[in-house]
């Protein structure tokens, strides 16, 4: 095989780390027979606060979501990584073909395990240096790795964005969100604008009409395609 003209996962396959038959049977992927259409099963419906604040705006935001969701009968998790430490990705590629990090010194296998459960993700941040905030960052790049070596875990789970800031940088918060999502080939869901609030104290982007207004409708989003997936 020409190298140049490999893909990565062609390149990380070459590697010799990664073993097909054991990423299919830990990916989660169900048989065509399996799939139901138009049942009235919930979804479970799992938010990341990424924020270094608990229970801030970041949360507030991510709760607007979720009670629309809750509305609809979902079962709904915030999670919340303020105060925890979760170390970047080895790049050791020894999670292929066991889906999940091999790394347990942290709560990222957790957080992992939570995210492959889920029906939906929805991450959120406040905004460090124009980005997600850099425990976050760390989930996206591991979990990242862990899909490259496990095809499918994430493949057809709904995702969404949501980024707080005091002024600016939140766009770039939302790109480095949803580039994660579409390279693991999920489904995207917006609303009406962006989905940003702004504020600086605890509480300050309730007051944020047109955030709050977005966070609803993107709540909505999000169950009405759950509805049409499940």
């Amino acid at each position: 095989m020409d190298q140049n003209n490999m893909t990565r996962r062609e390149a990380i396959k070459a590697m010799g780390v990664f073993t097909a038959g054991a990423a299919l049977a830990t990916s989660g992927l169900a048989a065509i027979g399996d799939i139901k259409i138009g049942n009235s099963k919930k979804m479970k419906v799992l938010a990341i606060n990424g924020s270094s604040r608990k229970d801030g705006n970041t949360a507030d935001m991510l709760n607007l979501v979720l009670n629309e969701l809750k509305k609809e009968g979902h079962e709904t998790e915030l999670l919340q990584l303020a105060g925890e430490t979760i170390n970047p990705c080895k790049a050791c590629f020894a999670c292929g073909g066991k889906g999940n990090c091999v790394h347990a010194n942290d709560i990222f296998q957790s957080v992992f395990s939570k995210m492959k459960e889920a029906d939906a993700i929805i991450l959120g941040t406040s905004t460090y240096s124009a980005d997600v905030s850099s425990t976050l960052k760390a989930v996206i790049e591991r979990a990242s790795v862990v899909c490259d070596m496990n095809a499918g875990i994430f493949r057809h789970k709904v995702g969404g964005a949501v980024a707080v800031a005091r002024r600016a940088g939140a766009m770039n918060a939302i790109d480095t969100i949803n580039h994660f999502f579409l390279n693991k080939e999920m489904y995207l869901v917006g609303s009406t604008y962006w989905n940003i609030a702004y504020g600086r104290l605890p509480g300050e982007a309730l007051n944020d009409e047109e955030a709050v207004s977005n966070m609803k409708n993107l709540g909505q989003n999000i169950a009405w395609l759950l509805d049409k997936i499940q």
